[in-house]
């Protein structure tokens, strides 16, 4: 893996006090070494840890930023030497990003699109910044897409440029009709229509990167199929709270799932979460503070009495706040606790985040905008999905408003 470090040649300041900023570049256990034509006193330097801290200085700004695009440069060319040899050297590397050298171009392949953008995504998931499943899930398309390609045009692969509207909507077709996973045929038009979004941004990731310049994805207009998000009522809510199981696992499963409707987060949130996202704030009230694994956006949370309790209960019993275990058993044994509280509605993790979009939080006041927050939400149209309007707000805005024609 290509690595970029920059370091200081305290030696050889200038006039202003000021020395020069090198880059070092490794590489297959090899490095080589380029100067960066930028320059910065060693105490500023130091001050700064390398220009890593948060920086106030306009000038030392601009010169973070020109790091930055210094870097991205290089990580640029060597993509774009990748595309004609996996083994380049360093020397060669430097040589064109000086300008020194010219490399004949060579269009890169749609399966080798998604191998970097997976590679890419990989990284970010080794640092808990995306979670393991939506990699699978890109791993999972990059298998459809080959599929596709061995069916249609019995090849492994194609150059980018030759992707056509046509091969589009015939991967479309094929996805929604064709594509066999499990001994199931087809895949429905949410998940199709996610896999061709995953394609999308695969091949936005190497725009980015300089490896190709137009996206033919962006003509793929399909939609999801919005459908009205399923949430326990208040009375549901309660019957499962106030209902005591013989049973240890189903005990278990009801503190699981009750968390969930009083914290909005999702099942690979809620199982890592361990003491140390939990925070006082000033006015000594208990927050969880955490980044979503979907989408590593923050979703901070007030701990509601009902949440104190369930993480009183499993405190030190095991290393998270929650006891362990699988979505799959998960979700069969809510099946068998809405049947003993008498609910027919089909329970599921994420029917707890949506009771908590709704019944919780909204159906109790709380504004839109902080539900939006408290769930990582990206923007207010995520949350409007997933917040039904309760009957409840309805009648109580129609009431003000009788009270007014009545007078």
């Amino acid at each position: 893996m290509l690595k970029v470090i920059f370091y200081l040649k305290a030696g050889k300041a200038n006039k202003s006090g000021e020395s020069p900023i090198f880059a070092r570049i490794t590489y297959k256990q090899q490095s080589i070494t380029m100067a960066t034509a930028k320059s910065i006193s060693k105490e500023r330097w130091q001050f700064t840890k390398n220009l890593r801290n948060v920086l106030k200085l306009e000038k030392e700004k601009v010169l973070k930023h020109s790091l930055d695009l210094f870097q991205l440069n290089i990580e640029k060319k060597y993509n774009e030497m990748t595309k004609v040899s996996s083994d380049i050297s360093l020397l060669s590397l430097k040589n064109e990003v000086t300008g020194r050298a010219k490399i004949p171009s060579k269009e890169i392949s749609v399966i080798e699109i998604l191998e970097k953008h997976n590679q890419f995504f990989e990284r970010k998931v080794k640092a808990d910044e995306r979670s393991k499943a939506s990699f699978q899930k890109y791993e999972r398309s990059k298998e459809l897409l080959l599929n596709f390609m061995k069916k249609q045009y019995q090849v492994n692969d194609l150059p980018s440029n030759e992707i056509s509207s046509a091969f589009i909507y015939n991967l479309e077709s094929f996805l929604k009709y064709e594509s066999d996973f499990k001994g199931r045929v087809g895949i429905k038009n949410n998940s199709m229509v996610k896999y061709m979004r995953m394609y999308k941004t695969a091949f936005n990731y190497s725009i980015k990167m300089g490896l190709i310049e137009k996206n033919p994805f962006n003509l793929y207009d399909g939609k999801l199929n919005i459908k009205d998000a399923v949430f326990l009522t208040q009375s549901e809510l309660d019957s499962i709270e106030n209902k005591k199981f013989s049973v240890e696992r189903l005990e278990r499963v009801k503190d699981i799932f009750l968390f969930s409707c009083y914290t909005g987060y999702a099942p690979v949130d809620a199982l890592n979460l361990t003491s140390t996202n939990i925070f006082q704030d000033s006015n000594n009230d208990f927050w969880i503070m955490t980044n979503r694994a979907k989408t590593a956006i923050r979703a901070n949370v007030p701990i509601l009495p009902p949440t104190m309790k369930i993480i009183n209960k499993y405190k030190n019993l095991q290393v998270g706040l929650l006891p362990q275990i699988s979505n799959q058993k998960m979700n069969a044994y809510l099946k068998e606790i809405a049947d003993l509280c008498g609910i027919e509605k089909n329970l599921t993790w994420y029917v707890a985040r949506h009771t908590f979009a709704t019944t919780v939080t909204l159906g109790n006041g709380i504004r839109i905008e902080n539900v939006s927050s408290m769930m990582g939400h990206t923007n207010i149209k995520q949350t409007q999905h997933y917040a039904k309007v309760l009957d409840v707000n309805v009648m109580e805005d129609m009431s003000k408003l009788r009270q007014k024609f009545s007078s």
